[in-house]
């Protein structure tokens, strides 16, 4: 008798030994497909939320009204850009000051949208002044005004600054 009892034994101990892996497997199996899920909603989350700022930019800036004003600094150019000023018909648009973060990627090519508004068609005035310091660390300050016309499309307007002149362009 106590030869058979290790033999009749021994595959019960291996299959009750063996559960809880099979048990971990499910486990795992079931933790993946959950992830897989979260990850599902998260990416549609994402998807309604830029869907819901372009129908709120629609809306908020109909395109017969929608004036915008970017910035970028001229290529190559050295400019330590510290802050710009934007009126547009004597009216305050924006006002800006760059953080460190923000000025190196302007010196990278970047391109910055500082002000999104309605404006009528018809002729109007923006001007535009720009803060900083040159190369060689002195101080830095130009102002320029310029007009443009609005037609019933979008007006979109592009600042490019350097330590020069400040260029205004239509996009």
């Amino acid at each position: 008798m106590k030869k058979i009892f290790p033999w009749v034994a021994m595959p019960f101990l291996l299959a009750v030994a063996c559960t809880p892996a099979w048990a971990q497997d499910g486990y795992r199996e079931q933790m993946k497909g959950l992830d897989e899920q979260v990850q599902e909603v998260k990416s549609d989350a994402l998807s309604i939320a830029a869907e819901l700022s372009q129908l709120e930019e629609k809306l908020l800036y109909p395109s017969d009204t929608h004036f915008a004003i970017f910035v970028q600094l001229a290529k190559g150019d050295t400019l330590r850009l510290d802050s710009v000023d934007v009126q547009v018909d004597g009216q305050p648009a924006a006002h800006y000051i760059y953080s460190f973060k923000e000025l190196e990627a302007l010196q990278k090519g970047g391109v910055q949208r500082l002000y999104t508004g309605n404006i009528a068609g018809g002729q109007h005035q923006i001007a535009v002044t720009v803060s900083g310091k040159l190369a060689n660390g002195q101080e830095y300050s130009r102002s320029d005004t310029v007009a443009f016309t609005k037609e019933v499309k979008p007006k979109l307007i592009g600042l490019a600054v350097s330590g020069d002149s400040i260029s205004v362009t239509d996009w």
